[in-house]
């Protein structure tokens, strides 16, 4: 199975998650286009020797070239079916679009001169477009080596004002682990096209004690007994699933 042949055929569910430039409040601030693939475990390893041998230069190639912003993939550690995550950031919607049918093109005209065989790891996946509110990062390059996703269904009608109460109880407590050293960034992204789940939250640091250590702290103090946007926000998101991700590339 050839992953960019696949990506093609749907706009449907990363890791995401939060990993395009920051702007100012009053420009737009991206899209991540992820695609969350169901990998075969006794095989998905072939996937990952591929995209680091056969992927990875054509999509530098396309971050070089401007088409895309950055890209990355994420292996799978703890949570549910999702086994790998390739992303990449653009610009606008319409933006990640057109990156999608150049990377495609690029990496079928690569195939063509080399003896890659296709793989049939992960023969299934779920396509999300995310618009990022709101993220730490200056740039791809301050993500830490793992990173936790929250993938939160929530009610339609309460999804404004949820990420009102990101933006001032989430974001100020992010920060200032940004600030200490306990997170290397955050993010926060809307659903735009995909499946069920509504909002994607997103944590990396460089391990997983620390990663876990910030995120029971941050919980401790965003849900604390007293706090009535705590309460409100999970009235509007309270259901989620949480995955853990390797940022391998």
């Amino acid at each position: 199975m050839r992953i960019r042949n696949s990506v093609l055929t749907g706009l449907g569910m990363l890791l995401a998650s939060g990993f395009v430039f920051a702007q100012e409040d009053d420009e737009p601030k991206g899209v991540t286009y992820a695609t969350y693939l169901y990998c075969d475990t006794n095989k998905e390893a072939s996937m990952d020797e591929q995209v680091a041998e056969f992927d990875a230069p054509v999509l530098d190639k396309l971050v070089e070239d401007g088409v895309m912003n950055a890209w990355g993939w994420m292996r799978h550690h703890t949570g549910g079916e999702w086994r790998r995550i390739r992303w990449f950031s653009a610009d606008s919607v319409q933006g990640a679009i057109d990156a999608l049918e150049a990377m495609s093109d690029a990496l079928d005209e690569a195939g063509e001169d080399s003896d890659r065989v296709p793989s049939d790891a992960c023969p299934h996946h779920d396509d999300y477009i995310w618009q990022v509110e709101s993220t730490s990062n200056a740039d791809a390059s301050t993500r830490g080596k793992v990173g936790m996703s929250v993938y939160y269904s929530c009610e339609i009608s309460g999804e404004t004002r949820a990420d009102e109460i990101f933006d001032e109880l989430f974001a100020p407590v992010l920060n200032k682990y940004v600030e200490d050293g306990k997170l290397s960034s955050w993010g926060w992204q809307s659903h735009v096209i995909g499946g069920w789940f509504r909002r994607l939250q997103t944590i990396t640091a460089d391990d997983y004690a620390s990663l876990l250590a910030a995120r029971q702290e941050a919980l401790d103090t965003i849900y604390s007994e007293d706090s009535k946007l705590g309460a409100e926000f999970a009235e509007i998101c309270g259901p989620h699933h949480d995955y853990l991700w390797d940022n391998v590339h």
